[in-house]
């Protein structure tokens, strides 16, 4: 069984779906849309059932992520829901502490060559039965034609934050491990991305229909450093997880690392707004589909400008089957709800066909 010919439901509706079909670049009658952090802020009604709740509680209650994730696609339209939980949560069976001040901060990062040979190696991912609790909860509630994305951060990123604490600027204490010791540092992210593995497989077999891995940080190395201390790790967790389900791979902050991120064998490429979407689309190949990838700050723009972004990002596709329109990065906290939903309808009447 191959990606292009396997869902994690055999319903026909769902294999049938605008998205599922645009992953296997077939033709659609117009181009599927979602958006990254769709679930979010922006929200008044997340607002109302965020409320009260600390930020790692609300991502451990199955039925308060469930609610967020099926209420953030029945008020936008989308064309699929991504299931709400946070990234860093695979590094708890790993053996971190995970707290959050507001962002994620790991209580006892990996600095020392000790520290990275106690990490753990993870083959049993059900201390994170909350997540897949929530794809079951989901997944029953959705309309039948519309599908469930998992996710899961990919080596580099997850090795970054469990190595930095949290959010870095200039990843010192990541580099300094990556240049200084590269056999531990390969076996640091082998350990985390067959933990990554295990757990995109399970949220899989639970119920979602596809899955997008993020490395929303990989864009602070050099395609020279991608290639020799990342390529291998994404490629291989690309690799385990795609016979169970279609890959999105999705890539932020540095567009040349394009060429080596189409060698990782993802079903689709995710691009953020740095890249023409033609450009992005030619450098990656052709005979993968393509998300995006339009600036998350044209939402603030006025209508008639918006409309102009989209339909240059639409055009960048030309009318080729296999495009997903998306955000370049996430939704902000302080986007309107009215424009994110105005975007969801141009980008249906503009691409209809």
């Amino acid at each position: 069984m191959t990606a292009s010919d396997s869902s994690s439901a055999p319903d026909a509706a769902l294999r049938d779906s605008l998205l599922m079909r645009t992953l296997r670049r077939e033709p659609t009658e117009r181009t599927p849309v979602w958006l990254m952090r769709q679930a979010g802020r922006y929200l008044p009604e997340y607002a109302a059932v965020r409320r009260g709740h600390a930020f790692e509680d609300f991502c451990k209650r199955p039925d308060l992520s469930a609610q967020v994730t099926l209420e953030a696609q029945a008020i936008l339209g989308v064309d699929a829901a991504i299931l709400f939980a946070d990234l860093p949560t695979i590094l708890e069976p790993l053996g971190f502490t995970l707290t959050y001040d507001p962002g994620p901060v790991i209580g006892n990062p990996a600095r020392s060559a000790a520290d990275v040979d106690a990490v753990k190696e993870v083959e049993d991912t059900s201390a994170l039965g909350f997540v897949y609790d929530t794809v079951r909860a989901v997944r029953k509630q959705l309309p039948a034609d519309i599908p469930l994305l998992g996710f899961g951060g990919c080596p580099f990123t997850l090795a970054s934050y469990a190595i930095e604490g949290g959010s870095s600027r200039h990843y010192e204490h990541t580099k300094r491990l990556m240049y200084g010791d590269p056999d531990r540092w390969h076996a640091f992210l082998g350990k985390i991305g067959r933990a990554v593995a295990v757990h995109l497989r399970r949220q899989l077999a639970e119920g979602c229909q596809a899955v997008q891995i993020f490395d929303s940080w990989a864009g602070a190395l050099s395609p020279g450093d991608y290639r020799r201390f990342v390529l291998p790790h994404t490629k291989a967790l690309v690799e385990a997880v795609r016979p169970h389900g279609p890959v999105i791979n999705f890539l932020t902050g540095n567009p040349a690392l394009l060429p080596a991120l189409a060698e990782c064998g993802a079903d689709c490429v995710g691009l953020d707004w740095r890249v023409d979407l033609a450009d992005g689309w030619a450098t990656v190949g052709h005979d993968v589909a393509i998300q995006g990838n339009l600036d998350p700050t044209a939402l603030y723009a006025p209508l008639p400008e918006l409309k102009r972004q989209t339909a240059a990002v639409l055009e960048g596709a030309a009318g080729r089957p296999g495009h997903i329109f998306n955000l370049g990065h996430g939704l902000l906290p302080t986007h309107d709800a009215e424009a994110v939903k105005g975007l969801v309808k141009l980008v249906a009447d503009l691409s209809a066909r």
